[in-house]
């Protein structure tokens, strides 16, 4: 550039006064670059305040999932100081909600409150299911465990898992059961019985749990597995019997209910819990972030009587037991329904 100036006529030392200008601007130029570059990933690692956070639920509305979904969604608008909005995505047994999380953008904007039948039974049972929960998303956090419970009609002659068991032995083909759809965590949990207890008993699949829980109040059916959540107010009401509950441990609100586990069969037990999980390749502190914010609510005593009076029981966790809850479950269920030759193909 000196030899440039030069040319030009221009003096010696102002053509060097010229070149350190030049220099320390580019020198300036190129730290303000660095820095820019620098800053980048570092806002990436933040949500935007602009822009709403969607709890993509794969149900439709005022099922549990749902309700935990809205449970979580205004304590954490007030947090975050932003938009927390729940979307139902319902369908293909919870898999188009969960296909379009993970799909989404891995920003912490798009989050899937979903099952266990979301993260473990529907993608284990089905050929292509369009994800795969252990590698499509990043755990945030378990956000309730609700139990199950094996109901019949007021009317039916078992009043317990060993009297049903006999009275299934002595009318084999008779004793049917009913669900909310084939593949469902209900429909997987009675063959898990019928193979457990030697049992031969015939599903009858329904649209949803209500109907379901309706054909057993009528009749229609001898018995069905389903979430407490949405059959206390019927048990309480006399309208159904319970005759065992599916967890580890007998229910806060039905203590004279026992497990299948006192009952003769440890291996049957399964707990509908739900968790909250991001696309994979969201940044760690958001990840943090989201899991400090949803512990939040869930620690607070308005959510913990609110999941309580479903029936269930809010723990805060954190991703690392959610991850490992999705991956047994995962296994374990596809294994079921393999022996039991269910399918949703």
């Amino acid at each position: 550039m000196i030899f440039i100036l030069m040319l030009m006529e221009v003096p010696l030392m102002y053509a060097v006064h010229v070149l350190s200008r030049v220099s320390r601007s580019l020198k300036a130029g190129c730290l303000g670059l660095v820095a820019l570059l620098l800053a980048a990933p570092l806002a990436a690692q933040e949500l935007r305040s602009s822009a709403p956070i969607r709890i993509v639920v794969p149900y439709g509305p005022g099922g549990p999932t749902d309700v935990v979904a809205r449970l979580l969604s205004v304590p954490m608008q007030n947090m975050l100081k932003q938009p927390v909005i729940v979307e139902n995505r319902a369908g293909a047994g919870s898999l188009i909600g969960a296909r379009a999380v993970a799909a989404a953008p891995a920003d912490g904007h798009t989050i899937l409150l979903g099952n266990v039948s979301t993260f473990a039974i529907a993608p284990a049972i089905t050929k292509n299911p369009g994800y795969d929960p252990t590698k499509a998303f990043v755990p945030i956090v378990q956000t309730t465990d609700i139990g199950m419970v094996m109901v019949a009609a007021p009317n039916f002659p078992a009043n317990n898992l060993q009297e049903f068991i006999a009275y299934a032995k002595a009318n084999p083909g008779k004793v049917t059961y009913g669900s909310a759809g084939i593949g469902n965590s209900a429909h997987l949990l009675a063959e898990l019985l019928q193979a457990k207890a030697n049992l031969n008993m015939i599903h009858v699949p329904y649209k949803s749990g209500a109907e379901m829980s309706m054909a057993v109040v009528s009749g229609q059916v001898q018995f069905a597995m389903t979430d407490l959540s949405a059959s206390l107010g019927q048990i309480r009401e006399g309208k159904l019997k319970a005759l065992a509950m599916t967890g580890v441990t007998r229910s806060a609100e039905l203590t004279q209910v026992p497990t299948m586990i006192e009952s003769g069969y440890p291996d049957i037990v399964l707990r509908n819990w739900t968790g909250a999980a991001a696309p994979a390749g969201t940044p760690p502190a958001i990840v943090k972030k989201l899991q400090s914010v949803m512990n939040e609510v869930i620690k607070s005593p308005e959510y913990q009587a609110a999941i309580t009076k479903m029936g269930g029981e809010a723990k805060p966790g954190n991703p690392e037991e959610l991850g490992a809850l999705i991956s047994s479950d995962f296994k374990r269920w596809g294994d079921v329904a393999k022996s039991a030759g269910v399918s949703l193909d």
